[in-house]
């Protein structure tokens, strides 16, 4: 043969595959893919800026609206000046664009821009991968069980785009593109469990840096009245207590997080004094476990009072523990509390001094009132604590969650002025009338309350039950709990702070009961999921086969039960496949098809019948289809034999005439 004759076959063959490769996306093809990347950009809506969603959302619609006019990629000159706009606009945002959400905000703006020059397959098969990543990287805001389940819809787009894409498909409604999309999703669901059990897991998460927001609790260690504001209408959360014995009863279920000694007139802060944990005699204590949400914060909140620290952990000198890094993750750890107990019996020249400090020339009618008491009853401070208690039960204050704005004397303007307010203005204006009074006083910041859980034994505390409280030192009795929030509404520590913000008029703070009871009860699913899914860790994979006599399964032996398993999934699909004998041939599956259709009427082709003559005989046999069958006996024959591989778009024809072909019975 001519050598020169095969090399312009080889270049005109290759040709023909580059221009094949190249054709156009079909149409289908194309708001699959549109629909992907909204699907995307709505999971990461509430973690980006509003107007960047707006704009990547009309970018998207733009797009989607040019394209089914007139096919073709975006222009360069339209292209780089808007990649460059999005990288500015996330670095002018955030301040850069590593962590969390600035990655995130500039993966979506990527994957929308991405459309614009997608054209073809190959630039299809890129944009559906790097849509699953974008779509993954949602899930390092929430790992919560409603979050994962959403994006794993999410990658129902995905796979019908890629389904989509292969040849000789048919373009159908949307219904029947996601729904074999959603089997391939359910059929790969044992493989992604056997993967989540026993691929090796690392001991801290790739991306441990942490987000470049705010905390997420509002709780921190320092406090002045109205910083709860936003924290008592947060219902989200806090943490989760299951006790050895007998849940506490109400009032005993105070969380201690800070213990604030240091006041400056306005604000309460928490300043660790160095020194060893004070002492503490325990009447009655418990154990229990705590699962606490991430706070992005080193406190551990602990049922008062804590007598250890857990691992990792430190216990500070007014018994408040915290955590040797930020707690960026859901954390569980076990504690032992005294729940009856004499805290700091003997107080020494150095803690008097620290639980009497007070500013001055700050609310002088507040230290004239307090001053009154000490000449009043002397050193009789029970009798001092008690008149400031009945100050606030009989004085005509109220519990609200919008109380009037305090002034430089924010402790007077409280007293005498608006007489309104919430556990951050009853605990901070008591302790400052206990410390003018010569009363040793601090203020105690953490959760008080929460929901008892039957299903789940364990008691639920929200972000909204976050409380403020206050210590004061009696002679002979140590450290001693005093809540006078509980004074104005006793509701507030008997029944919470729904119960609270109800009795005030306030419950739309909260919710309608029915709904806060629902979402209560709804929490034990949440929870299994926090304790079987995310808190899944190497420690627990390493103890997975301890119930087979395994103590510490390794990294080979998860590595070996892993490519086991695979293999035997592998041979069970392989299985599957050769029992359910499919066609892989989409031009005689459409036939048989019709196969069965002519003879469900009474036309059954015979073993010795070839396609031309079988299909001759139907139209003979059906004279009143003959148009129809004639049409598809020449089509087939053609896409047969007339082609080495069927064309796309006939066969797309021909087998949507093959489904909508209706045979009337034979009259005999």
């Amino acid at each position: 043969m001519n050598p020169a004759s095969n090399n312009a076959e080889a270049k005109t063959f290759g040709l023909f595959r580059r221009k094949r490769d190249e054709a156009p996306l079909d149409t289908r093809v194309f708001d699959l893919l549109c629909l992907t990347a909204a699907v995307v950009l709505v999971l990461h809506a509430i973690h980006l800026p509003p107007w960047l969603d707006a704009a990547l959302m009309a970018v998207l619609a733009l797009r989607w609206w040019q394209r089914r006019r007139k096919p073709g990629r975006a222009p360069v000159y339209l292209k780089l000046p808007l990649v460059v706009l999005l990288a500015a606009t996330v670095i002018f945002h955030y301040g850069n664009i590593f962590g969390r959400e600035p990655g995130s905000a500039l993966a979506v703006g990527l994957l929308v821009l991405k459309l614009l020059e997608t054209e073809t397959a190959r630039d299809a098969k890129v944009a559906v991968a790097f849509a699953c990543f974008t779509l993954m990287a949602a899930l390092l805001s929430d790992q919560g069980m409603v979050a994962t389940f959403v994006v794993a819809l999410g990658l129902l787009p995905a796979v019908a785009s890629l389904r989509a894409l292969q040849p000789a498909r048919l373009p159908t409604s949307l219904p029947r593109e996601l729904l074999p999309a959603l089997g391939l999703l359910a059929a790969a669901l044992p493989l992604s469990l056997l993967a989540f059990v026993l691929v090796p897991r690392l001991e801290s998460p790739l991306w441990g840096a942490p987000p470049s927001g705010q905390a997420r609790t509002g709780l921190s260690d320092g406090m002045s009245p109205g910083d709860f504001v936003d924290l008592l209408t947060d219902d989200r959360p806090a943490l989760r207590a299951s006790f050895d014995q007998g849940v506490p009863a109400p009032e005993q279920r105070y969380f201690r997080a800070y213990v604030m000694s240091h006041y400056d007139g306005r604000r309460w802060n928490s300043v660790p004094s160095g020194r060893a944990p004070v002492p503490v005699e325990a009447i009655d204590s418990i154990g229990y476990r705590i699962a606490l949400e991430p706070t992005s914060q080193r406190v551990l909140p602990a049922l008062d009072v804590p007598l250890e620290a857990p691992p990792n952990a430190t216990l500070g000198s007014d018994h408040d523990i915290t955590s040797s890094k930020p707690v960026q993750d859901p954390l569980t750890y076990e504690l032992r509390s005294a729940v009856r107990y004499r805290l700091q019996p003997e107080l020494d020249d150095f803690a008097r001094r620290r639980a009497l400090q007070l500013p001055e020339g700050f609310n002088p009618r507040a230290l004239a009132l307090a001053a009154q008491w000490k000449q009043a009853y002397g050193t009789r401070d029970a009798a001092i604590v008690a008149a400031a208690l009945s100050l606030f039960h009989d004085g005509g204050f109220s519990y609200t969650l919008a109380p009037a704005p305090l002034g430089r004397d924010a402790v007077d303007d409280f007293l005498f002025g608006t007489h309104e307010g919430f556990c951050e203005h009853y605990a901070s204006a008591f302790t400052v009338l206990m410390r003018a009074a010569g009363v040793p006083a601090r203020v105690v910041t953490g959760y008080q309350g929460g929901y008892w859980n039957k299903l789940g034994q364990y008691l639920l505390v929200r972000q909204s039950d976050a409380h403020a409280w206050s210590e004061v030192w009696l002679d002979g009795r140590g450290w001693v709990r005093i809540d006078p929030t509980a004074a104005v509404r006793p509701e507030r520590v008997s029944l919470g702070a729904a119960a609270a913000a109800a009795a005030a008029g306030q419950s739309e703070w909260q919710g309608a009961a029915w709904l806060r009871d629902l979402r209560n009860r709804w929490d034990v699913v949440n929870h299994w999921w926090s304790e079987g899914v995310i808190g899944f860790d190497a420690l627990r994979q390493r103890g997975l086969l301890t119930p087979f006599g395994v103590r510490n399964t390794d990294t080979m032996t998860l590595s070996v039960l892993l490519a086991a398993s695979s293999v035997a999934f592998a041979l069970l699909g392989l299985a599957w496949a050769l029992w359910r004998r499919r066609d892989e041939d989409p031009l005689r599956a459409a036939l048989r098809t019709l196969e069965r259709k002519l003879a469900s009427a009474g036309v059954a082709r015979r073993s010795s019948e070839g396609p031309q003559h079988y299909l001759q005989r139907a139209a003979r046999a059906l004279p009143g289809q003959r148009a129809q069958l004639d049409q598809l006996m020449r089509s087939y024959l053609d896409l047969r034999y007339a082609h080495q591989t069927p064309p796309p778009d006939p066969l797309r024809r021909f087998r949507r005439a093959v489904r909508e072909f209706r045979p009337r019975h034979v009259v005999k």
